[in-house]
C-alpha cells in the first residue's frame, strides 16, 4: 500500500493508527516493523501506539515480563540490530564501533597524508562527502573508480579502499556503513536476510520519499516474502536528493508492487486556503509527480505576500521591523514567526538586524552537545573501554588528562604497531619490552591499561551509569577541566556538559532491560546525526526560528518568513547551471515545503540588488515567483512592469 500524504494532512497518525488496526485485528506486536528517519519520530511514534492501545503509562510489576511491542525505530537503528546479531559473518565484531564525524575525519586525514595529496587537492572533508554519497547508492570501494568522473571523485576512490579497511581494522563503521554493510549482509548471506525478514509479518515505512538506494533494497528485502508493505509519504516534499534520496522510489511504487493499493490523503489541515491555493499552483510546474492537489481544513485567510526591497540590508530591516511589531501590538509570540533561507550565508544580516531591536531569535544548526570538547574528550574514553582498537578514541585520550605519554612515546608505539601489523592497544600491552620508552611513558601506559580494566569490570558487574563514575574518578577528568578553565562561567558550563553526559548514561540504562556500553553508544551516535532534540529545546525557548528549508521541514508556524526568492538563490546557482530539470524539480519542491510550513501568515521577499564579492549586482526575481503568481507564461513583461509584487 502506498498513502500519498500532502504537506499538513497528517501521515504520521496514519502510520500509528494503521500499527495499532493491526494489532487490534490480531497481529502480534512484535511482527510489526515500522521504520522512519529520526529518533524523534520514532519515539513519537512509539508513544501513540501506546496510547492507541491504551498501555501508555502502565507500571510494569517487578518480576514481570514486558509485553511485546512492536519494532519502531529509525532505518539506521533497524540496520545496527541486525550487524549486531550477524556483523561476524562480514568480518567485524559483534560490538563494532560507530564513528562519528569527527573519527571519521582523523582516519581520512591519515588516508590523504598516506597517498601523499595536499590538502588543496582533495581534503578530508569533501572525500568523506564523496564516499558518502557512493554508499548511500550502494557503491563498493571496487567499483567508485569506473564510477568517479571528476579528479576530486578520482582522488576520493583511491581512498575508499583504504578508508573502508582502516574501518574494519578497528573494528569500527560509519554511519552510512550500517546501511551498506546491512543490505552486503543480506546479499552475501541468503540466509540471514531470510531469517532477519522472517521476524516481521508486517513493514511499515514512513517518509518513503527520503529513500536512498540502500533503504529501498533493505525495504524490499524485508518485505518481499510477505508482501505486506506499507509506505507512506509525499514525493512533493522529496528534497534531499543531496544526501542520497530518490524521489523515483515513491514514483515508482506501484510498478515495483504490482498488485499495490494507492491511498490519497489531500485534506491538510495545517494552512489557511489562501496559501496552499499558492503552494498548489507552484508544484504543479513539476511534470514528474503524483498528481494531488492540497484542500483546505481552514478558512481561507489573508493572501500571502511578496515584497520587493532595494537590497538585502533592507531586506533584512524591514522584516525584523514587521517581526518587532507584531510581538509589541499584534500579541504574537516570538516563537510563532520563522524566517527562512536557502542558504546558510543568509542569516547574517538577519541576525544584525534582530539583535539591534533585541528581540529574541535562535538559529539552528548551532553546535551539537556532542560536539564539545569535553563531550568528545569522555566519549572517547567510553569507546575505547568498549573496543580498545578504536585507535581514534585511543589517540584522543591516550595522554588526556596529562599522564607522560608524549608525542614521542605515541610515535614509537605506532611504529611498532606497523611493523607488527597490531593495534596499537596490543602493542601497549607488551610495551616494556620497546626501546625508548622511559619510566614516566610505561608508567602513564600501565596507568591506562588499570583505568580499561577497572571501567569494563564495574561495567560488567554494576552497570554502566557505576563504570562512568569509575572512569571519571579514575581520569580525574573533571580535574582537567578545572585547570584549564579560568573563567568560572565556562569551567562551570563544561562541569556541567560532562554532568548531561553521565544524565545520559545512567538515563539510558533507567530505559533499557539490558544496557551495556555498546549500546548506549550505538545510542548517542545515531542521535547526534539528527536535529531532532535541537529542535524541541529551540521551540522552549520563546525566540524567533532563523532556518534553512531543508531543516524547517517537518515543523510549521503561524508567521512564516521567506527570504531571498532570487534567481541563484532559490532556485539554488548550482541547479540553475546544471540545466537538469530534476535539480530545478528539487529546488521547486524546497520552495513548496517553505510555503507549506506557514499556517496563517506568509511573506516571501527578494532584493533587486545584493553584494557579491562587495559590489552590488542586479539580482533575477526567482522563476518560482512568476509561477506562484500564475505569470510563468510571460516573465519578460511581467519582470518589466514587476507586476504582483508589492514594493517596498
Amino acid at each position: 500500500m502506498l498513502v500519498l500524504a500532502g504537506a499538513g494532512t497528517g501521515k504520521t497518525r496514519v502510520v500509528t493508527f494503521r500499527i495499532a488496526n493491526l494489532i487490534r485485528h490480531g497481529t502480534a506486536p512484535d511482527r510489526i516493523l515500522a521504520v522512519t528517519f529520526t529518533n524523534k519520530a520514532a519515539g513519537e511514534m512509539q508513544e501513540r501506539v501506546a496510547e492507541l492501545l491504551g498501555i501508555k503509562g502502565r507500571r510494569k510489576r517487578r518480576g514481570e515480563k514486558a509485553p511485546p511491542k512492536p519494532m519502531i525505530s529509525t532505518f539506521h537503528a533497524q540496520c545496527v540490530q541486525i550487524l549486531r546479531r550477524h556483523a561476524p559473518a562480514i568480518g567485524f565484531p559483534a560490538k563494532f564501533s560507530i564513528y562519528d564525524r569527527s573519527d571519521q575525519e582523523s582516519l581520512a586525514r591519515g588516508i590523504l597524508r598516506e597517498l601523499r595529496l595536499p590538502n588543496t587537492a582533495l581534503k578530508p572533508a569533501d572525500m568523506l562527502s564523496i564516499i558518502g554519497g557512493w554508499k548511500n547508492a550502494g557503491i563498493h570501494p571496487e567499483e567508485s573508480t569506473s564510477v568517479a568522473s571528476t579528479d576530486k571523485e578520482h582522488f576520493a576512490a583511491s581512498g575508499y579502499r583504504r578508508y573502508q579497511e582502516g574501518l574494519r581494522l578497528r573494528g569500527a563503521m560509519d554511519f552510512d556503513d550500517l546501511l551498506l554493510h546491512t543490505e552486503m549482509l543480506f546479499d552475501q548471506h541468503p540466509d540471514i536476510r531470510d531469517e532477519e525478514a522472517g521476524r516481521y509479518d508486517h513493514v511499515l515505512v514512513d517518509e518513503y520519499q527520503d529513500t536512498n538506494g540502500c533503504q529501498y533494497r533493505i525495504t524490499k528485502h524485508l518485505a518481499m516474502r510477505h508482501r505486506n508493505l506499507c509506505v507512506v509519504g509525499d514525493d512533493d516534499q522529496s528534497i534531499y536528493a543531496w544526501r542520497g534520496a530518490d524521489v523515483s522510489h515513491i514514483l515508482s511504487f506501484a510498478d515495483d508492487w504490482d498488485d499495490a493499493k494507492v491511498v490519497w490523503l489531500e485534506d491538510n489541515y495545517r494552512s489557511t486556503g489562501a496559501i496552499l491555493e499558492m503552494a498548489n499552483r507552484l508544484i504543479a510546474f513539476n511534470t514528474h509527480r503524483h498528481d494531488k492537489i492540497l484542500k483546505p481544513s481552514r478558512p481561507q485567510g489573508p493572501r500571502p505576500r511578496i515584497l520587493q526591497h532595494k537590497d538585502e540590508i533592507a531586506e533584512a530591516k524591514v522584516t525584523v521591523s514587521e517581526i518587532k511589531h507584531l510581538i509589541e501590538n499584534e500579541h504574537i509570540q516570538p516563537r510563532d514567526i520563522a524566517i527562512l533561507f536557502r542558504t546558510n550565508e543568509q542569516p547574517r544580516l538577519f541576525e544584525t538586524e534582530l539583535r539591534k531591536a533585541d528581540v529574541p531569535y535562535v538559529m539552528l544548526g548551532s553546535q551539537s552537545f556532542f560536539d564539545r570538547t569535553e563531550v568528545r574528550d569522555v566519549v572517547a574514553y567510553l569507546k575505547w573501554v568498549a573496543q580498545p582498537d578504536d585507535e581514534v578514541a585511543l589517540l584522543r585520550i591516550i595522554n588526556k588528562p596529562a599522564r607522560g605519554i608524549s608525542k614521542k612515546t605515541i610515535s614509537t608505539l605506532m611504529e611498532h604497531a606497523v611493523r607488527r601489523g597490531q593495534p596499537i592497544w596490543s602493542v601497549m600491552h607488551d610495551a616494556h619490552s620497546i626501546e625508548g620508552l622511559n619510566s614516566q611513558a610505561l608508567r602513564g601506559i600501565n596507568d591506562l591499561i588499570a583505568i580499561q580494566r577497572d571501567v569494563t569490570d564495574r561495567a560488567n558487574g554494576e552497570g554502566i551509569g557505576k563504570a562512568m563514575e569509575t572512569l571519571l574518578a579514575r581520569t580525574a577528568y573533571m580535574d582537567e577541566i578545572a585547570r584549564n578553565y579560568e573563567d568560572p562561567n565556562e569551567r562551570d558550563a563544561r562541569s556541567a556538559s560532562v554532568g548531561e553526559l553521565a544524565n545520559a548514561v545512567s538515563a539510558f540504562e533507567d530505559s533499557r532491560e539490558e544496557a551495556d556500553l555498546t549500546g548506549f553508544l550505538a545510542d548517542i551516535a545515531l542521535s547526534g546525526r539528527e536535529m531532532g532534540n535541537e529542535k524541541d529545546k529551540l521551540a522552549l525557548k520563546n525566540s524567533v526560528w532563523l532556518l534553512t528549508m531543508h531543516a524547517a521541514k517537518g515543523l510549521e508556524f503561524p508567521v512564516v518568513y521567506m527570504v531571498g526568492l532570487e534567481e541563484g538563490i532559490l532556485p539554488h546557482s548550482r541547479s540553475v547551471k546544471s540545466g537538469v530539470e530534476e535539480d530545478i524539480a528539487e529546488e521547486r519542491r524546497l520552495c513548496y515545503v517553505g510555503i507549506t510550513r506557514a499556517q496563517e501568515k506568509l511573506t516571501l521577499s527578494l532584493s533587486l540588488t545584493r553584494r557579491k564579492w562587495g559590489k552590488a549586482r542586479p539580482t533575477v526575481p526567482s522563476p518560482f515567483l512568476y509561477e506562484i503568481t500564475g505569470k510563468a507564461e510571460n516573465p519578460k513583461k511581467f519582470r518589466k512592469k514587476s507586476a504582483g509584487f508589492q514594493r517596498r
